[in-house]
Formats: C-alpha cells, sequence, structure tokens
C-alpha cells in the first residue's frame, strides 16, 4: 500500500528518483526495491515524511483557500481591527515544536543504527581509482581485484550485462551477514553509493571512511561513483551480486584457486 501512496504522490510531484528495481529504468517512479535491513528503515522513514509533508501541504493549502474566500474585500468589506490572538499564536507555536520532535527521534534512531556495525561477519575494503574500483576481501588473504566498466561494444545482453552498469570483476557478498566496507581513495575524491543498499559514502585520499550493510535479498544490485572526480566520473560502475552464504564460500574458494 505504502508503494502505491508513493508512487502516486511522486507522480503529483515530478518527483525525479530512481525507479523500483536493481537499476533505474525509463520513466519509472519511486525508491528502487530496498535489499538492506538499513535501506529498509531509511524507505520507512521516507514513506513517513510523505504522509506528514503530503498533511501538512493540504492543510496549509486549504487555510490559504479559506482566507482568500472568506477574507477577500468583498466577502469582508469591513476588515478586523484585532492586533494579536494568544490561544491562536501558542497553537501555531506548539504543533511545529511536536512536529519536529516526532521527526527528531526516528531521524536520530536511523542515523546512529546506519552509522557503523558493532561486530562485523566480514570487512570488505574498497578504494576508488581514476576511474575504477578496488576491492579487497580483509578477511581472506589474496582476494582482491580492480573493477572495470564494461565497454559498450563488449556488452551482451544474452549475459544480462547493462550499458555503463555492469563490470568485469562483480563484489560477491553474501546475504544476512553484517558487513564492514571501508572506503577510500587513491586519487581524488569519489563516493561509493548502491540505492537499494541506502549506502553513499565518501571515498576519500588518505583517510579510510566506514560504513556497513546486511543484505536481505539475493540478486546483482548497481551503484555509481556519486562524487565528481574527473572525465570518466560517469563511467565507474558498482555491481554487487548478493548470494547465499554456501554459494559465497564456494566463490571464495574458486578465488583462492585463482590466486594459488
Amino acid at each position: 500500500m505504502s508503494k502505491i501512496f508513493y508512487t502516486v504522490l511522486s507522480f503529483v510531484f515530478l518527483m525525479p528518483t530512481c525507479a523500483i528495481a536493481q537499476y533505474a529504468e525509463p520513466y519509472q517512479l519511486g525508491l528502487q526495491e530496498p535489499a538492506s535491513t538499513t535501506a529498509e528503515r531509511m524507505f520507512e522513514f521516507h514513506t513517513l515524511l510523505m504522509y506528514l509533508i503530503t498533511a501538512i501541504v493540504i492543510f496549509v493549502s486549504g487555510l490559504m483557500l479559506f482566507v482568500i474566500f472568506r477574507f477577500n474585500a468583498k466577502a469582508n468589506p469591513t476588515p478586523s481591527t484585532r492586533t494579536h490572538n494568544a490561544p491562536l499564536e501558542i497553537i501555531w507555536t506548539v504543533i511545529p515544536t511536536l512536529i519536529l520532535l516526532a521527526l527528531a527521534f526516528p531521524s536520530f534512531k536511523l542515523l546512529y543504527y546506519i552509522d557503523r556495525t558493532e561486530e562485523p561477519e566480514m570487512t570488505l575494503k574498497v578504494t576508488g581509482y581514476q576511474w575504477y574500483w578496488g576491492y579487497e576481501y580483509m578477511d581472506h588473504e589474496g582476494v582482491s581485484f580492480n573493477s572495470y566498466m564494461i565497454p559498450d561494444e563488449e556488452i551482451d545482453p544474452n549475459k544480462g550485462q547493462l550499458r555503463n552498469l555492469s563490470t568485469d570483476n562483480s563484489v560477491v557478498l553474501p546475504i544476512d551477514t553484517n558487513i564492514q566496507i571501508l572506503i577510500t581513495a587513491a586519487d581524488v575524491l569519489h563516493a561509493f553509493a548502491l540505492p537499494a543498499f541506502g549506502l553513499k559514502t565518501d571515498a576519500v585520499p588518505g583517510r579510510l571512511n566506514e560504513t556497513w550493510v546486511r543484505i536481505t535479498k539475493t540478486g546483482t544490485y548497481y551503484g555509481q561513483c556519486s562524487e565528481l572526480c574527473g572525465a570518466k566520473h560517469a563511467y565507474m560502475p558498482i555491481e554487487i551480486k548478493a548470494v547465499t552464504k554456501p554459494e559465497f564460500e564456494a566463490w571464495l574458494n574458486t578465488q583462492k584457486e585463482k590466486e594459488s
């Protein structure tokens, strides 16, 4: 029901958001389908805001229409000489305060939740380069690789590859696992962003930024660099394949065999 409500609101307000899919598609509205606990909480908070904003817009618009038609010169030739109304002033001070408090508590709770995980089950280090990504599985020595966008002329739709999104080396991560992600850059500012996971963290040279994710659904998810980093900023996508834990262990064994 909330998805239908949000889609209708998106159409009404012409909101430039992503599609309800693992990647954005032309003419679709709404946020991407959440695929992590972080994204689920973010989108729930977003839906709460949409309900609240809609109610405020309807109330204020109705109040303005009432004032326009009730107190115009034709309908009210003798204007009121009141200078203030203490009860009304108290009401319009208290109600916005309560609204802000109603937003502040879930907002702070969400910020605390997405900050970091106390007990990560694995750690992935991400390094941004001009213009590709490097990945290192910190708990598994020797498992690391660089990931480049597949050029247009090499895209194979039969393999499900997508232009400007598919990469030659996909990041494989297990579902139902608390994954710590350490993010840095080797040259200039980049940003590691995956809408379906609710992730967007800057990659800063000389600094390790931290975030985390707990993926809830298997599938292939896409993101992109979200910090202008040079001529090929638009051509350093992120492709993550979320698999079950047994499948992840099998993939790890395959990677280790390649390195040996």
